[in-house]
């Protein structure tokens, strides 16, 4: 029996409220003459006419710019042909994010292991930015060339970015969960010429040494100049960085300047220059540097902010991140609508799963952002903030990274806050923003992503190119945007870019994702990577579908769900792993409730033929679970770059199992 939509509706928004979104369609209607009465409307005219969409958002939004743009977009270039956006334009990505000032706090910080919470003002910051800019300055760092953070989440790690910003110069970062051979295979491809870490980190209730992994990164980057080195867990005088060449402390080199009256001169540069590398997983392969531009970021990425959260000056907002995972810089940019960003460095779990309600309620978080797991995990462990906390400031929870299962909106909306928007926002590393996501003027249904973002034409395209609703498709954008990569790092040819974006439709980005758009609602689900999608006996579908289910059984404490081709091509099918709790094991009896449930809940052709016990489910670093490289083991092909994984041991569980041998 079909489901009534109203019956899976969870939230609404309030229709008393002006929200930004709100102000923006107000002021399309006013500059040209528009009727737009609501958000789909609003959508369709942002995509129809985008160069008049990003050319308003660009005066709505107040970017600071010391030239102005003398096109937006060349409209007779299509999305694969990578069109330059607001030529003539200069800016700076710094300066934006530093416009304000004041005594509005800008940051708090703390973290596992971490004693309080540091707070840095608007005004500090942007004293403690023009120190850092000073001393890239002192060795030599100018515009086009690269610093590289190999650093936790962490104010050092906000203004070391600001500072090469400022000067024009381009950004990139790993976190310290990355091992060395990961760490190199990324910077080695972009040549650094300085290098931001720091000697230690905690997490899980330990202290990680750095400087071991940090000697072997640096003696592997023959174009570095400079190591930066910031004392993070233990002081200064405790450190020994003797063995790492060209390393000083930051503090030796700004001690002696005054903290109170620096000005920085913000290098103006074009719309399109470099401003940040981001990296591929490299599950598959070498990872891909992906070039993204000032312009390009800061405008997308704000738009999201302020439009499609509605972040003010008045918000205090966190995404529990790493500066390896491109949430990072999306977190960051928060910046620039004035607001206040909370850094959490270390386990979200520890001392207590409660730690990151904690801080909302001590802090009046008012935007939290997180990954599906950590709601997952929430839910496993029992807590209940509704029950435990008071989570008044709390206005809307993020998530990203994996599918949200509709078992997790439920717990949101039981367990955590009945009135609160819970945004479930889709992009990636590849365009460091969102396709679809979060809406302040869209209601929340249950297992969906309220809606496309503005001014990105996405659609689901069946097998021949065809736009389809209400049938699983991939996740196509037929029009540019100003954040598509402006290419990637040594490849002037063009080639491995057009064959990642381009290579299924040639005349539109396929992003890789696997998607259901509800023509009722307009909202999407979700149903996993396309590369990990699922077809037994010719029916294609996501294994997030599979997720949905089995991860709400109490004995599954996590899965993995692939295809195994047999041998010599062709017919596939599907294997099941659960990784279930201590206190459990794979009994017929579950095995029995399992079946069941898929053939009742999806149909009989989403039943795996084998429903496998396992004790690890491998992880890239930035926490997403890795179907391709179980998928590769089980073929019996090689998986490349295991330092990818943030537990690559993990996958010889998946090595040589009778039960799929032979196959």
């Amino acid at each position: 029996m079909e489901e009534n939509v109203t019956d899976t509706c969870l939230w609404r928004p309030d229709p008393r409220k002006k929200t930004q979104m709100d102000e923006f369609r107000e002021t399309v209607n006013k500059k040209y003459g528009t009727k737009l009465n609501d958000y789909h409307a609003l959508y369709n005219w942002s995509v129809d006419e985008y160069p008049d969409f990003w050319e308003t958002w660009w005066e709505f939004g107040g970017f600071l710019h010391s030239s102005s743009p003398s096109q937006i977009v060349d409209t007779s270039l299509d999305i694969t042909q990578i069109p330059q956006w607001f030529s003539g334009a200069k800016l700076n990505f710094a300066e934006n994010l530093l416009r304000y000032r004041d005594d509005r706090v800008a940051i708090y910080a703390t973290g596992e292991g971490q004693q309080g919470i540091t707070t840095i003002t608007y005004a500090e910051l942007y004293q403690r930015v023009a120190k850092c800019t000073r001393a890239l300055q002192e060795m030599g760092v100018t515009a086009g060339q690269r610093v590289a953070g190999y650093i936790p989440n962490c104010p050092a790690a906000i203004e070391m970015m600001l500072a090469t910003a400022a000067l024009g110069a381009t950004w990139t970062s790993t976190s310290p969960d990355f091992g060395v051979t990961g760490v190199l295979e990324r910077l080695h491809q972009v040549e650094p010429s300085v290098v931001v870490s720091v000697e230690a980190v905690v997490y899980n209730g330990k202290v990680h040494h750095h400087l071991d992994k940090l000697s072997k990164v640096v003696a592997g980057l023959p174009s570095l100049q400079k190591v930066i080195i910031i004392p993070f867990v233990h002081k200064k005088n405790e450190i020994d960085i003797s063995d790492i060449p060209n390393s000083m402390f930051l503090e030796d080199l700004t001690a002696e300047w005054a903290e109170d009256n620096m000005e920085m001169e913000f290098v103006q540069v074009p719309f399109h220059h470099p401003l940040f590398i981001m990296f591929s997983s490299g599950t598959t392969g070498m990872p891909k540097c992906m070039v993204h531009s000032v312009g390009g970021t800061l405008l997308q990425i704000a738009k999201e902010h302020v439009l499609h959260c509605d972040l003010t000056r008045s918000d205090v907002f966190t995404y529990y991140t790493t500066t390896g995972w491109m949430m990072w810089n999306w977190l960051v940019v928060g910046l620039f609508s004035g607001c206040s960003l909370v850094l959490y460095e270390g386990s979200p779990l520890l001392p207590t799963p409660t730690i990151i309600w904690d801080l909302v309620d001590k802090l009046g978080v008012t935007v939290l952002g997180t990954g599906a797991k950590w709601l997952t995990v929430q839910e496993q462990k029992g807590v209940h903030p509704a029950e435990s906390h008071d989570l008044s400031s709390l206005r809307a929870i993020l998530s990203t990274g994996s599918p949200l299962a509709p078992h997790s909106f439920r717990y949101v909306y039981t367990h955590v806050k009945k009135d609160l928007l819970l945004g479930s926002i889709s992009g990636g590393t590849d365009i460091i923003s969102c396709f679809i996501g979060s809406n302040p003027s869209l209601p929340v249904y249950r297992g969906e992503i309220q809606g496309r973002n503005l001014g990105m034409a996405v659609e689901a395209w069946d097998d021949n190119g065809q736009p389809i609703f209400d049938e699983r498709g991939d996740l196509v954008c037929t029009r540019p945007f100003p954040s598509m990569p402006t290419h990637f790092w040594n490849d002037d040819s063009g080639i491995k870019y057009t064959k990642a974006y381009f290579s299924k439709f040639h005349q539109a980005w396929t992003h890789g994702d696997y998607i259901i758009i509800n023509s009722k609602t307009g909202g999407l689900t979700m149903l996993g990577r396309s590369d990990g999608t699922l077809n037994p006996n010719g029916v294609r579908f996501g294994s997030a579908e599979i997720y949905n289910i089995v991860e709400l059984f109490e004995e599954v404490s996590d899965s993995v769900c692939v295809g195994q081709r047999k041998t010599g091509g062709g017919e596939e099918r599907v294997v099941l792993f659960l990784k279930l709790h201590p206190d459990f094991s794979l009994t017929q009896d579950l095995l029995c409730r399992l079946v069941t449930t898929i053939r009742s809940q999806l149909s009989a052709r989403h039943v795996p033929a084998y429903i496998l016990p396992i004790s690890e489910i491998p992880y890239t670093v930035s926490g997403k679970k890795v179907e391709v490289a179980v998928r590769q083991v089980l073929e019996g092909i090689e998986v490349k770059n295991r330092d990818a994984l943030s537990n690559p041991d993990s996958l010889n569980h998946y090595a040589n199992i009778p039960t799929l041998s032979g196959w």
